[in-house]
């Protein structure tokens, strides 16, 4: 009975050996995962942090210095290419286009009238040419008569007197057109003069009127009627009246890491989110890379800077 016992124990223990051996055996078994070979492309994603803004803005400097007149536009207006945005004081430069218009105005006066003696001094001279020719007959009368000793020679010295006197009469006439002429192109030089001095009037006027270069939308207006603005001079900026921008074509300049940039290409397909629009995911494509890298503090392109290392 004792040896009975002692089998079936002897038993037990063998089978829990067993047990935990195939146990142990399955846990060390990892699950894999099976598929079809197939061929496809591999995917890099490339991300980075920039800001949004248009293709085409332009910042709307003073062209004059003076006083702030008026501004016809402001924040958030569209504006038309061509359309007036802002004036700065210009009483001076209109003044000077005013006395200009006058001159020119009086100098082309002067050309009608001399236009006007230059016509009249060639029915003079046509008049003259008649007359000349008259004389020139009866003179050549008196002469046939004198020589036949028909006429006194006072009569034939008479008749060449004034033949002669015709003669000069013509001169004098020829003279006067020339003279007439000359001065018809004077004036007429005077006039180109001040058209010439008219149109840098109008230019100097034109500066104290800043219209918009394109079809924009007005982001930014820094200034206030009645502020005063200047000229920018060398490396000195000028005064800032308005930023427009052109709305339809909005860029994302991205700042890559010089790690990834060489997986950036042209044409690429891109996925920009805006913090401001959560949610949204707007389509494009890369249009340009740019060939120099940038400082990270500061973001002036290495070309222009002697300091630094890191680059993007």
């Amino acid at each position: 009975m004792k040896k009975i016992v002692a089998f079936a124990v002897a038993v037990l223990v063998l089978a829990g050996v067993a047990i935990a051996m195939v146990n142990y055996s399955k846990s060390s078994v990892s699950a894999v995962a099976t598929g079809k070979a197939s061929r496809q492309d591999l995917i890099s994603v490339v991300s980075g942090t920039g800001q949004i803004k248009p293709k085409t803005y332009v910042n709307v400097g003073a062209t004059a210095f003076g006083r702030i007149t008026h501004l016809y536009v402001k924040e958030g207006d569209h504006v038309k290419a061509g359309q007036l945005v802002a004036t700065v004081e210009s009483e001076q430069p209109a003044s000077a286009v005013a006395a200009q218009q006058a001159t020119i105005s009086s100098s082309r006066t002067d050309v009608d009238s001399f236009v006007a003696a230059e016509k009249t001094a060639s029915a003079n001279v046509t008049q003259a040419q008649a007359d000349l020719e008259q004389k020139k007959l009866d003179f050549g009368r008196a002469q046939e008569l004198y020589n036949s000793k028909l006429i006194a020679k006072q009569d034939f010295d008479a008749k060449k007197a004034a033949y002669d006197v015709s003669a000069a009469t013509l001169q004098q006439r020829q003279a006067s057109v020339a003279q007439a002429q000359a001065q018809t192109a004077s004036a007429r030089g005077h006039v180109s003069q001040a058209v010439a001095t008219l149109r840098g009037s109008d230019y100097s006027l034109g500066l104290t009127q800043s219209k918009a270069p394109f079809d924009a939308l007005v982001t930014n207006v820094p200034v206030r009627e009645g502020e005063t603005v200047v000229l920018g001079i060398q490396n000195a900026q000028g005064s800032t009246l308005m930023t427009l921008a052109d709305m339809s074509v909005v860029t994302a300049e991205v700042k890559v890491d010089e790690t990834d940039i060489v997986n950036v290409a042209l044409n690429q397909t891109v996925d920009v989110t805006v913090d401001a629009l959560p949610g949204r995911i707007f389509k494009g494509h890369v249009t340009e890379v740019g060939d120099q890298a940038l400082l990270r503090t500061t973001g002036v392109a290495t070309s222009l800077s002697v300091t630094g290392t890191e680059e993007a």
